[in-house]
């Protein structure tokens, strides 16, 4: 019988993975700060952003110090935001958000990961159109749905949605209302377990076989890739896809 990984390969396995979540989160509070300021009081984006690293246990230290390279006190990367879009197999739609320093690498990074999957790069606006943006709040299943139902009203969120699979609750809010939503939830002792301001897809496409572990396959390799933010599909998938 075969061995597993060792402890310290899976140590650091997990280690790289936990680096590129800080990475990333590092990058998009850099983006926000120099976009709308340093203090994240009165700057929403950048409020998210420093909860991010919060709740993925990222020092203090470190995102002050993110913040002060993205306003100029310290000296560090300038990031841009761009975004691709294209079709994965099945033609499900794909949104890329990146944050860069070389548009020109990650332009090839991301073409190469579309290629190789059997997916194809469109022009801007080729799928967003599909897709909304929007806050959504999750909260696990065995969550209180009356409590959260009704200071999600009270707060202002626009649907809440409970999912009869698991009883697994999203609250949905506008954009520019999400933190007041999340506040106030918070306010009311009910912190969901992940928040964030999101697309999602009008309508999803059912993906089976073959074609779905394609497209699993796609949008592991463009989120793996370092100057990737977000990844965003409208890809149904089962349990047969990740098999």
């Amino acid at each position: 019988m075969g061995r597993g990984p060792s402890i310290e390969a899976r140590k650091n396995a997990s280690d790289a993975k936990r680096g590129k979540i800080f990475t990333k989160i590092i990058r998009e509070i850099g983006v926000a700060a120099r976009a709308g300021g340093g203090d994240p009081s009165n700057n929403p984006r950048l409020r998210v952003a420093v909860d991010k690293g919060l709740v993925a246990n990222m020092s203090k230290d470190v995102i002050e110090r993110a913040i002060k390279k993205a306003t100029g006190e310290l000296e560090g990367v300038v990031y841009e935001e761009v975004r691709y879009e294209g079709y994965a197999p099945g033609g499900v739609a794909v949104i890329v958000d990146c944050l860069t320093d070389n548009r020109v690498r990650t332009v090839a990074d991301v073409r190469h990961a579309f290629s190789k999957c059997g997916g194809n790069m469109g022009t801007e606006g080729s799928v967003a159109f599909m897709f909304k943006r929007l806050g959504v709040l999750s909260y696990a299943p065995g969550a209180d749905e009356e409590k959260i139902t009704e200071a999600a009203i009270e707060a202002g969120a626009d649907d809440v949605v409970v999912y009869a699979d698991d009883g697994s609750i999203d609250v949905i809010t506008a954009p520019d209302a999400f933190q007041a939503v999340k506040d106030a939830m918070d306010a009311a002792g009910l912190s969901p377990d992940q928040a964030e301001v999101t697309f999602r897809a009008d309508n999803d496409i059912a993906v089976q076989g073959d074609t779905a572990k394609q497209v699993v396959k796609l949008l592991d390799m463009l989120e793996d890739l370092d100057d990737v933010q977000n990844v965003y599909s409208n890809a149904e998938l089962g349990a047969d896809a990740y098999a």
